[in-house]
Order: structure tokens, then sequence, then C-alpha cells
């Protein structure tokens, strides 16, 4: 911007004008009127006007007014587009960007590739599956692509990208650590309590080699898997991860990963919080003793028949929130849909000194019910496909239907007859609406159950995982670009995780939500004008403000200028 003095037979006068493009062409453009000499002289009484209009241009000219410009452009219906030239670009990974950079990232590749000879940007590659994982997740190779709809493109290939992968498997531990210490410094975290999960995921491939194999599906499909394990802190952001076979028992993942959290995490004092498919005899002593313990699930069922006669007793229940003592049998489910019951005792089970905590829920009654009973129609339904049958597993509707071998006439024979079993079904009506928990904590069973409360979050991470990244079905066939593959999935997810916790205290906990913060940053598009700025595209709304506030720039002006746009790209690689 600059001084303009215009003279006429009337006045002269001042104005701040600054050069533009308008259809192609250079014009210039008034951008404020300061006013005439003859009011500025009464303005500003023995003060050069001259002098004061200068400074006023310069003022301006700060940084403060690049976003506050106005453009001017001119468009013909006659005159096409350029046949590919990109004008669409994608600007709601800067938002990605800035939690990547934060966690220093970008320093890590750095560290690594200091290790390695090569000569691709380790750290485009790695940012570029991040981002596109979180917005369009697609192949590796359909992530290159979708990564030219970013305001930067990737100086990247598809063979650096497969190349990155090899080096990322091998570097698994050091970047989960470097992560750790990083975030500590960006996020508060609560390593008070840890929640460790596993879950596994398909691949579209059907040949079973290295860890893809065949193993227990709990999507149950045909296809070979991986297993998964996941550790996240006491708010739910992801710790560390790790991958093993498929047809291994996930009970052994616990251990291994936990020993290097300790080793690598410097951490030592902590609770473990699973569900009972880890809560093995060796998971238990190995949190046991020092200053760790341990939090898990325990399915009555399986519990000593004396434990489970007190457990489902009627007598002696303790109201939540109350000193009320109870019977069960005296309660009104219906009027008590909300209230909670609890009983705990100390046990000495397999030289392991406990508590186990049981709860009684009416609401949780009801739910268990529903469930049953939509299971026992699908049995029913299997009754006249008996060759739908399947292997029984421990809550598929077929536990439900037993086999006699019968005649007509009732008598043994070799006809198989599948029927419901009345018996199985009654028995599982005894547990409706309790639950239970074992520890080795003293504690109070409030606060254990207050521990154990916080582990859906666990499992709603693997639903981010399965259905906003689409972590599933697995593409890759080598072992290393799998483990690399799910390294970049867990980056995803803890920078998701941190933008979510950061979002949840701005705005009501019911608008934070997975599909709504992807769908949010995948829609933040801008029209490029070309020689101007960008143009958003988006919707503006409360979470995009909320989101431009924590982050500390705009993108939501009716245009962002070229230098403007210059200055957030490099405001968030800082």
């Amino acid at each position: 911007m600059r001084l303009s003095v215009v003279k006429s037979a009337n006045a002269t006068s001042f104005y701040v004008i600054k050069s533009v493009t308008v259809g192609g062409k250079r014009t210039s453009k008034i951008v404020k009127k300061l006013g005439t000499l003859k009011d500025l002289e009464q303005k500003l009484g023995e003060r050069d006007p001259y002098e004061w209009a200068q400074e006023e241009v310069d003022k301006l000219n700060g940084a403060e007014i690049s976003d506050r410009t106005e453009v001017i452009a001119k468009f013909s219906s006659a005159k096409r587009i350029s046949k590919g030239n990109q004008i669409r670009y994608n600007g709601g990974y800067l938002f990605l960007q800035s939690i990547y950079y934060e966690l220093a990232l970008d320093r890590i590749c750095k560290d690594i590739s200091k290790r390695y000879k090569f000569d691709f940007d380790l750290n485009d590659v790695l940012s570029l599956l991040v981002y596109t994982r979180i917005l369009y997740p697609s192949s590796k190779k359909s992530s290159l692509e979708a990564s030219e709809q970013f305001l930067e493109a990737p100086k990247s290939s598809l063979q650096h990208v497969y190349r990155s992968l090899e080096v990322l498997a091998k570097e698994s531990n050091f970047i989960q650590s470097e992560l750790y210490k990083e975030s500590c410094k960006s996020v508060k975290r609560n390593t008070s309590i840890l929640y460790f999960d596993c879950t596994n995921y398909f691949f579209e491939l059907e040949q079973a080699s290295g860890i893809k194999q065949y193993g227990v599906s709990k999507e149950h499909r045909p296809n070979p898997i991986v297993q998964m394990g996941l550790f996240m802190d006491g708010d739910g952001i992801p710790l560390a991860f790790c991958i093993n076979p498929g047809n291994d028992n996930e009970q052994k993942s616990l251990i291994p990963i936990e020993s290097n959290i300790i080793r690598d995490f410097g951490l030592s004092k902590f609770i473990v919080c699973t569900d009972a498919g880890l809560s093995s005899q060796n998971n238990r002593r190995f949190n046991t003793g020092g200053e760790r313990a341990y939090v898990v699930t325990q399915s009555l069922k399986t519990v000593k028949t004396y434990l489970r006669n007190w457990a489902l007793d009627p007598k002696g229940w303790q109201k939540s929130g109350t000193n009320e003592v109870v019977d069960l049998e005296t309660i009104d489910d219906a009027a008590e849909n909300q209230s909670i019951y609890y009983k705990s005792r100390q046990i000495k089970e397999n030289g392991l000194e406990e508590q186990l905590v049981v709860t009684y829920s009416p609401k949780y009654k009801i739910y268990m019910r529903t469930v049953r009973e939509r299971q026992v129609i699908r049995a029913e339904s299997k009754l006249k496909k008996p060759s739908s049958l399947k292997k029984k597993r421990a809550n598929d509707p077929e536990r439900f239907v037993t086999s006699l071998h019968c005649t007509n006439e009732g008598e043994v024979a070799d006809k198989e007859v599948f029927v419901l079993n009345a018996d199985a079904i009654a028995n599982e009506e005894k547990f409706d609406g309790f639950y239970a928990v074992c520890t080795n904590l003293e504690a109070e069973p409030t606060e254990i159950l207050k521990i154990n409360k916080r582990r859906w979050e666990i499992e709603q991470s693997f639903r981010i995982l399965k259905h906003e990244f689409r972590a599933r079905p697995v593409f890759l066939s080598r072992d290393d670009r799998i483990q690399a593959h799910f390294m970049t999935c867990f980056i995803s997810l803890l920078i998701y995780r941190i933008l979510e916790h950061r979002l949840k205290a701005e705005l009501p906990r019911q608008d934070v939500c997975g599909a709504s913060i992807v769908r949010t940053l995948r829609d933040m598009d801008f029209l490029d004008m070309q020689g101007e700025g960008y143009v958003p595209l988006y919707t503006r709304s409360d979470m995009t403000d909320a989101i431009h506030d924590l982050f500390g720039f705009r993108t939501d002006t009716e245009i962002v200028t070229k230098a403007g746009m210059k200055k957030i790209l490099k405001k968030t690689k800082n």
C-alpha cells in the first residue's frame, strides 16, 4: 500500500491505494480515504498533513492488515477454465498439521533419517499418510493421490511411500516412546490409570502368511487377521500399541507391551484396567506388587460356585450414593431403573488376594434381556436351516440350540433334530443385570467401579479406527508394511484424540464426536482465486469457530490472502 495525493480544482485529497489484479491486469484500488488537505489541516493543527498521511500508510502496511484486504475479481461467462488447473484445495488438514508438529513428529522423522541413507523426505511421507488416514482413508496409492487436494502438494512418490513404511516399522518402539514424551508437553497425560484392550483387523487377501493368520475374528470374517493391542491413558488418549499374529492368544499380548511402557516411557506406578478376556492369572500376577495394580472385569459364570451363589444372593446389597442396604427382591426395577446396587468381598484364589465387586442394575437387566430375546429369535430361525448352524461361540445365538437324536415316537435313533435349549436360556436369565470386577486394589468399591466405567473409551477408539479411519480391510501383504500401516493409524488416532479432547472443553460434549470432527475438517475446502488468495467454500459453524479459536489462526474470513495463508502454513509448523 502507498499514499496517493490527488489534486483537483476544488481540493487536494489523500488516499491509501493498493495494486491489485483484476481480470489478469494490474490496477490500483483505493483502500482508504484519509481526507482533504483542508480537513486535515483543521484536524491536525500545526502537524504536517503529508507526514501524518504517510504514517497512516505505514500503520496499514502492518501485518495486521493483511487479512482485511478487499479483493476485486472479474469473471467471464465466455472464458473457459484452464484444463488441468486445480483451483479447489482442502485446508482442514492444517489443524491436524498443527498438532502433528506440536508432537515434534518432524523432529522424530529427522532423527530417524539420520540413521538411514535414503533420498526421500520421511516427514513428507508420514504427514501425508496421517492426514489422509483421518480425512480421506484409503490405500497407500489412493492416499498419495488424495494428498494432492491439500494446499501443500506432497513431494514424495509412491516408491517413497513404500520405502518409508519399511523404516517406520523398524522404528516403531522409538516413535512411540518419543511421541509419549512430546505429548506430555502439549497435553496433560493421566498415567495413573492405563486401559488396555485388543481387537483384530481382517485382510482383503485370503492367503495366510507372516503375521496374517487365521484366528477368532471379532467380526466373524473368514479372512486372515492380525491382532492390535492398544494402551490408552486415563483420559482416553492413546499411549502405545502392538501388532501380533492373528492366531496368537490375545492374553499374551499384555505383558510385552506393558514392559515396553515401563522401560521406554519411564512409567512404574499405575493401575491397569482390562476386560475379562485379558485378565489371565499371569497378567494379574504381573501387576501385583510394586507400584502397579489391576482392575479387571470378571465373568460370574466362571467363578467358583460359592462365589457365584454369594454374588446372586438378593440380600446384602448397598445402593450407590447412599448407606441403604437392600434386598433385591424388594425393589421395583421399573422405579429404580437408574439406580446401581453393589456388594463386595475379599477373596483368595490361585494365590492372589483380591477384592470382588459385583453390581446390579435394573437398566442393565432390561438391556441384557432385550439382547438375548433377539438372539433367541435368530436361533429359532436357524432351526429351519440346520446347515446354517456354526460352531458355538460364547455370544453367538447358536448357544441356545441343542440337538437330539430321536424318532417320531421319541425313541433314540440316528436322526438328528435341533431344538431350543430352554435350560441354557433359563441359566443365562439368572445373570441379567449383574456385572463384576476383580482387583488387587485396596480401595472403596465405588472408586473401583469408577475406574472400570471408563473402559468404554478404548472400545470407542477401536470403532474410530475401524469406521472413521477405515483401518480395515488391510490391503498390504508384507509384515513390515502392515506394522507401519498401524503405526500411521495409531498416530492419526493420537492426533484426533488430542483435538477431540480440546474441543470438548469448548463445545457441548454431544456435539463432539468422530464423525462430526472428521466431516468438518474434510469439508473445509477453499477456492484458489489466482493471484489474490483463497475463498472458503465451507459452512461456518460453532465447531469451525471453536477449532479456529483453539489454534489461533483464521481461515473463515471472506478471503484469505496469499500472504495470509503463507503465514498460516508457517504457524502450523512452529
